[in-house]
């Protein structure tokens, strides 16, 4: 076994991203505190192939060298729109037909493996606060919630992690 070189993978120029299909689903980022974890949502976006970013409330954004350190470039090839309003962005990407489903330990929430996307249907995908977690407003306005389940002493992760599991059990069903 050999390790691949950088020029061995099979990566795509910047045309050749933005021209590729994309992964019907939006993140959309709540009021997220550490810019490594924007930065590292960023690239996992990227990594997936993912239709856009929407970072709202005070969500760092780019450009900064705190999210650039952990994106490595990938604030270039993801779309991505500020909002001041979690709850705007809701309702306005709601409105326009896409499912609204937070990530979140919630009343009523399917687990991670049991969410099924159905084809051509569009994703809005929230995921919130470190701490906080998705606000209450924004929950209420949801179609459904996903969780993740946990088996240890911690029932929480990092919310980076977790954008990345749960984009990782979504695409799978494109792969």
């Amino acid at each position: 076994m050999r390790k691949l070189r950088m020029d061995e993978l099979p990566r795509k120029n910047k045309a050749e991203f933005q021209q590729a299909e994309k992964l019907p689903v939006i993140l959309l980022l709540e009021n997220i505190r550490s810019m490594h974890n924007v930065g590292s949502v960023f690239r996992t976006a990227d990594a997936f192939l993912t239709e856009a970013i929407y970072l709202c409330g005070y969500t760092p954004r780019p450009p900064h060298r705190d999210i650039h350190k952990t994106a490595l470039g990938a604030t270039d090839s993801v779309e991505w729109k500020y909002l001041t309003s979690a709850l705007e962005a809701v309702r306005e990407l709601k409105s326009a037909g896409w499912l609204v489903v937070a990530v979140e330990q919630a009343e009523g929430s399917v687990p991670l493996q049991q969410f099924k996307l159905n084809t051509g249907e569009k994703l809005l995908l929230i995921f919130g606060n470190e701490v906080e977690g998705v606000s209450q407003g924004v929950l209420a306005n949801c179609d459904a919630c996903i969780e993740i389940p946990q088996f240890g002493m911690k029932h929480s992760l990092n919310v980076s992690v977790a954008a990345g599991m749960v984009l990782w059990e979504l695409a799978r069903a494109f792969v």
